[in-house]
């Protein structure tokens, strides 16, 4: 028999989860345990959580008592958002696989996870919308859509902006893509529907392979990049290979007339030195959907840049990504234990 634990939460529910679990096509017979973690949480309460564990991890929030119960003798755990720390993954005796139905994994120990060489799912439910925001963002900050509007809205007809001496069309931008993901990959091949030119720095993914694919990408390393790039979009997870990745050395290789651009996880950059080459206007633009603190306090010095666009951490949120996650999850799950491999494997 194989015991699948499902703990839902305020987004998505155990009965749901419990739902997804019968599509995943694991070893019969099949017992499926539902619980809930924090399945009461307000919207605003959520985030809250959310941000906190990406913040500072799975030890971030208390452990259902009832997980700690249920995981020892479990074969399959399935979670959205609820923290899977150190001394769950430790008490699994039989544990074969851990999923998530979302793409950011630090509600995880990872490292615990791998010393037991026990594999994480994760599916990217938001990758579609994301890539859209992100083109979004990029025509945004090059061409002054909001930045125009703010001033219309004050009454103000605004016609001089901080990129007046760099304003073009994207075809004749080169955009590098720090990251080849699932939404880099995305990004890019809709910068290659645009025929913009696309340079892109990943050292996790396997170079040959995209190569053979569809995809029109050149690969550099990730100075070059930063010096060659009009455009620069970060695309990595947070991980203690990448946080800070994005330091005062790499900016300062940027373009005066080169924007950064970032929907990924705002630990990439380092804060202040990004706030600098704004500030000193040492790159032309930025546009961010990420920030280091939810919500913007009124005193931050973001609010003090008239060369940056912020956006409310909105660019997954569609009305189909969340409710679909799961059953994405099944979908990737099934394909996995039949085929022994995935990109979604970590």
């Amino acid at each position: 028999m194989s015991k699948v634990v499902v703990v839902g939460d305020t987004f998505v529910s155990s009965d749901t989860l419990k739902k997804a679990a019968t599509l995943m096509a694991l070893p019969e017979p099949v017992e499926i345990v539902c619980l809930e973690w924090r399945s009461d949480d307000s919207l605003e309460e959520f985030q809250r959580n959310l941000k906190l564990i990406e913040q500072t991890g799975p030890e971030a929030l208390a452990t259902s008592p009832e997980i700690m119960e249920e995981i020892t003798d479990a074969d399959f755990l399935f979670v959205h958002l609820a923290p899977i720390p150190r001394k769950v993954v430790e008490a699994a005796k039989n544990l074969k696989l851990i999923g998530t139905c979302r793409g950011g994994v630090e509600h995880l120990d990872i490292t615990a996870a791998k010393e037991k060489m026990i594999p994480i799912i994760h599916v990217i439910r938001n990758a579609e919308p994301v890539a859209d925001y992100t083109i979004g963002l990029i025509y945004t900050v090059t061409r002054n859509i909001a930045l125009s509007h703010a001033e219309v809205m004050k009454g103000r007809w605004a016609k001089k902006f901080p990129n007046d001496s760099y304003r073009t069309t994207l075809p004749n931008q080169v955009v590098g893509l720090v990251g080849l993901g699932h939404i880099g990959k995305m990004v890019a091949k809709r910068l290659n529907a645009l025929g913009v030119k696309v340079i892109v720095y990943d050292p996790f993914i396997d170079q040959e392979k995209v190569k053979k694919s569809e995809l029109d990408v050149y690969f550099t390393s990730i100075e070059e990049l930063f010096r060659e790039a009009d455009i620069v979009s970060l695309h990595m997870r947070v991980t203690s290979e990448t946080e800070n990745l994005i330091d005062e050395n790499l900016l300062a290789m940027m373009k005066p007339s080169a924007y950064l651009i970032n929907t990924a996880r705002p630990g990439l950059l380092v804060k202040a030195a990004f706030i600098d080459v704004l500030k000193k206007q040492k790159i032309v633009g930025a546009a961010i959907d990420v920030i280091w603190e939810e919500p913007l306090a009124l005193n931050d010095p973001l609010l003090e840049l008239d060369n940056l666009i912020i956006t409310s951490h909105i660019a997954g949120d569609t009305v189909d990504a969340i409710p679909n996650s799961p059953f994405l999850l099944a979908q990737t799950v099934r394909e996995y234990l039949k085929a022994g491999e995935s990109e979604f494997l970590i």
